[in-house]
């Protein structure tokens, strides 16, 4: 469905439009001013007139509207194609989740395709609007402040994720609670979190690194105003910071769960040693009596008045010969 619809000229709003047809209708009539129109997942029949009234590319809109695309730039001849992974964490459920926002950008016109709940658009619109001077810069404006709002959306999770691994990794070491049953699974839960965080992230940095003009051409990137790319570039910073935080944090998560899985193998280890001691000291008096009871005649003691306290004093003997030994040597 249609979210807003709106043409800006001078960098304010002029107004909105019923319609898209209205909106393109008074753009191009306005002179110098370009629309902005945004949409939360719309059907094919819906973007049929987005795509005839600016000619956007097939491929461009087949993925826009099945959305499940990976974060890219693609340049078309009317047009740049951007897709964006914003994402949120829920931490009461160490849950990250992400949505898309692509990015139609031209001439005169930015067209916005939300697909699920986690967008930036409504915030960015507002503030765009409440400053003109950046909004008179047009459509490249509007890109901008898209990337640099979702990208600092990543800072605040990943900040939110090294908290919770901090929480988990003090979990771990634990001597309470280190050898709970659940402690590996929530590791790996954790790290498929990261996981989804790190694909929103990562390929991100291509596109934000082609829109600042690093070492590549400006007419690389056709529709983006030459003013625009030291703002990128810092966008781009941003990225890096994130995605030093999303390596760390994988590296970390990975460590914790092998010391966790090293921990239950120490204590497994700790034990079949208990359980080796304890045995051991079960079967020295299960031999001797084993030994007499057997059903021989001439057997020595057999027939001695003391035999019988003589063998409970010697199998206790043994018993404090052998707990003493192990628990010098740390087994029990």
């Amino acid at each position: 469905m249609i979210v807003d619809c709106a043409i800006y000229r001078d960098g304010r709003r002029a107004g909105g439009a019923d319609d898209l047809s209205e909106a393109l209708a008074r753009c191009r009539a306005g002179g110098h001013a370009f629309v902005w129109i945004g949409l939360y997942e719309p059907t094919e029949k819906e973007f049929d007139l987005v795509t005839e009234e600016f000619g956007l590319h097939p491929l461009a809109v087949e993925d826009a509207l099945k959305a499940h695309q990976r974060p890219k730039l693609e340049v078309y001849e009317d047009s740049l194609f951007v897709v964006l992974k914003p994402v949120s964490y829920e931490p009461r459920s160490d849950t990250v989740t992400s949505g898309e926002v692509m990015v139609f950008v031209g001439d005169s016109f930015v067209v916005t395709v939300r697909h699920g709940e986690e967008s930036p658009l409504a915030g960015v619109r507002q503030r765009l609007e409440s400053d003109p001077e950046t909004l008179r810069h047009g459509p490249t404006a509007v890109l901008h402040s898209i990337a640099d709002a979702t990208v600092d959306h990543y800072l605040d999770v990943s900040t939110e994720l090294g908290t919770d691994l901090e929480e988990l990794e003090a979990e771990v070491f634990s001597p309470h609670l280190g050898g709970s049953r659940n402690t590996a699974s929530r590791i790996y839960a954790f790290k498929r979190q990261v996981q989804e965080f790190r694909r929103a992230t990562v390929p991100l940095a291509v596109p934000l690194a082609r829109l600042s003009g690093s070492g590549l051409r400006t007419a690389d990137v056709p529709f983006v105003d030459d003013e625009a790319q030291p703002f990128f570039r810092d966008v781009n910073d941003h990225l890096l910071r994130v995605n030093e935080s999303v390596e760390a944090l994988d590296r970390l998560v990975s460590d914790i769960l092998s010391a966790h899985l090293a921990q239950m193998s120490v204590r497994q280890n700790d034990d079949m040693r208990k359980i080796s001691a304890w045995a051991a000291m079960a079967a020295v008096p299960t031999m001797i009596a084993g030994i007499y009871g057997m059903n021989f005649d001439h057997i020595p003691e057999l027939h001695w008045r003391w035999g019988y306290p003589a063998v409970i004093v010697l199998m206790a003997a043994l018993e404090i010969l052998l707990f003493r030994l192990f628990k010098r040597r740390g087994w029990l």
